[in-house]
């Protein structure tokens, strides 16, 4: 395979592989039944987790970035208006497992990383310190439940998902007003309330939200930070 190749051009009618006898042989193949949507919701799109290394790559003659470089140009042929985002997932020189279970865990998805941890016998009775439990919304301080808005909630789930990752404050008001109008949306300089709002009511933990100057937020966790996960918690990285 050269550097320069592209993923081939998809057919439009996919076939499933199965054994076959006599005259079914001949029979057109059904395409496979699209998965039942969670009510309330629509597809956004996708996410592709890829597990390979640089050397496994090597040995088929192509690199990391070539890959995305090839998976990228597939896309934009296919569906031009189709945006991308790309990250390489980084992991300790001799890590053990699947090289795709490293990915998933590295850039942090809430089902990896649920599989990974065990719930307390009894959620309600947490210990010290911050516990956003993402399943049930809510955020528990030293024992007790905060009082947090919605929009306060969001805020902090959303920089939580991305862990580590300086949020902008022009994401944070297209993501969490999406589909506001411009006068519903607020300023950039309105987040900067809510983010207030939010480090008041973590108290003594107020630092785990931190601020980037001149760019944005980010969540750092800190070893009095526990994060609970749910079947379905969104994905952290869009692609």
């Amino acid at each position: 395979m050269s550097n320069t190749a592209l993923l081939e051009r998809p057919t439009t009618q996919t076939r499933h592989l199965h054994a076959v006898t006599g005259d079914e042989a001949s029979a057109p193949v059904a395409p496979a039944p699209r998965a039942a949507l969670p009510a309330g919701t629509t597809p956004r799109g996708f996410a592709l987790y890829v597990g390979i290394d640089e050397a496994t790559a090597a040995s088929a003659g192509v690199s990391l970035g070539v890959l995305v470089d090839a998976l990228r140009r597939t896309l934009n042929e296919l569906a031009p208006a189709a945006e991308t985002y790309a990250t390489v997932a980084l992991a300790p020189v001799g890590a053990g497992g699947r090289d795709v279970d490293v990915v998933r865990l590295a850039l942090h998805e809430p089902s990896a990383i649920a599989r990974t941890k065990d719930e307390p016998a009894d959620e309600d009775r947490a210990p010290g310190g911050v516990v956003v439990d993402i399943s049930r919304k809510r955020v528990l301080i030293d024992g007790e439940s905060a009082a947090f808005t919605f929009k306060e909630f969001e805020l902090l789930q959303y920089l939580v998902l991305r862990e580590g990752r300086t949020i902008e404050r022009t994401e944070l008001v297209s993501s969490l007003w999406e589909g506001s109008t411009d006068d519903e949306a607020p300023g950039e300089r309105t987040i900067d309330v809510h983010v207030r709002r939010l480090r008041a009511k973590l108290g003594a933990y107020e630092d785990i939200v931190r601020t980037v100057r001149g760019v944005g937020y980010r969540f750092d966790r800190h070893a009095d930070v526990a994060i609970r996960y749910g079947h379905g918690t969104p994905s952290p990285d869009r692609f």
